[in-house]
């Protein structure tokens, strides 16, 4: 009697490659600008998600789940960088008077000291409002940057302005898709405090003339219930479901060039609405360094480096200084 043998095919696993980044803008043929966001020293909770949310917040072009390790230090991160075309770090580190934020331009600077006097994080913006906004392709696109309060002449403000202006990819007016501005960050520098507010809001558009209901009705895929209703106008017209008009401000009111979504339309006139998303932060420039976290002070907010004070000198990590062969892992979505 022939035995028949049941061969089970083999499968092979192909390796999946990552879906790369591109390093040229395809429309403007700029460099697009790409981060590192990580800490030196130990961080306690509340910055180590200060950290989650800034890089968060520096999406798409930044290494969401960057793996730090303890023996890593800056030249390990440069190393990677190159390869990677990574353009700006954001390194968080905290003393014990205060936390701080540089923020430095590879690989040879210059790098800017804050101090971070205050922080919000993105869950304590979203807990303290009735209806936080997070659409799940709110992080698709980079943010437009907004800076306000620094055009007083200054160098360390100048310097200021054009580390952030390109940190974020810059966008062509004349090919922008309106669906791509999704997200804001606006930076406004008080000149008597010298403090700069850092904020980072979600934009919405709602067309201008539409009561709420109406905006409900088209936005949601969902038949609204009409059974104590005797005629279709009675839901138009019929008071009572939220707020059905909201005031209009003309100085936050644009006319679309295209249609943008299923109710605002090209060539009508719709309201700007932001909503805070967070990270929030109240940061204080201190120092200006030409290198990657070296250099030649040009700007220092407490005069000389010896006259500095001890409590407010930002901290200097050893593990910077020291040789280490630890890899950096770097993981995106």
């Amino acid at each position: 009697m022939a035995r028949f043998r049941n061969k089970k095919k083999g499968f092979v696993k192909h390796a999946v490659k990552k879906k790369q980044q591109p390093n040229v803008d395809h429309i403007t043929g700029d460099k697009i600008p790409k981060s590192f966001v990580f800490s030196r020293g130990k961080l306690p909770g509340p910055l180590k998600q200060l950290e989650m949310d800034l890089r968060k917040l520096m999406l798409p072009y930044t290494a969401l789940k960057l793996k730090e390790k303890k023996r890593n230090n800056l030249k390990d991160f440069l190393n990677v960088a190159g390869p990677m075309g990574v353009t700006h770090f954001l390194i968080l580190s905290k003393t014990e008077a205060a936390p701080y934020l540089r923020v430095a331009r590879t690989p040879q600077g210059p790098t800017l000291t804050f101090k971070i006097h205050e922080y919000s994080l993105a869950i304590d913006i979203a807990r303290s409002q009735l209806r936080p906004r997070c659409p799940q392709d709110l992080f698709k696109n980079s943010p437009l940057i907004v800076l306000s309060g620094f055009g007083t002449g200054d160098q360390h403000l100048k310097l200021t302005t054009i580390m952030f202006q390109n940190i974020f990819p810059a966008i062509d007016i004349n090919t922008v898709q309106l669906s791509t501005c999704q997200r804001i960050v606006l930076l406004n520098y008080n000149k008597d405090t010298k403090l700069i507010d850092f904020r980072h809001y979600s934009i919405r558009l709602q067309p201008v003339g539409v009561s709420r209901r109406l905006r409900k009705f088209v936005q949601n895929h969902q038949v609204p219930d009409l059974r104590s209703l005797q005629d279709v106008s009675d839901f138009v017209s019929r008071v009572g479901y939220g707020s059905e008009s909201e005031a209009d401000d003309e100085a936050a009111m644009v006319t679309l060039t295209s249609d943008l979504g299923r109710v605002n339309r090209a060539s009508t006139k719709s309201a700007v609405k932001l909503q805070e998303i967070g990270p929030r932060m109240t940061l204080q420039l201190v120092k200006v360094e030409d290198g990657l976290c070296s250099g030649s002070v040009i700007f220092n907010e407490y005069g000389p480096v010896d006259d500095k004070k001890k409590d407010d000198k930002e901290p200097k990590n050893q593990e910077d200084d020291e040789e280490s062969e630890g890899d950096v892992e770097d993981e995106e979505d």
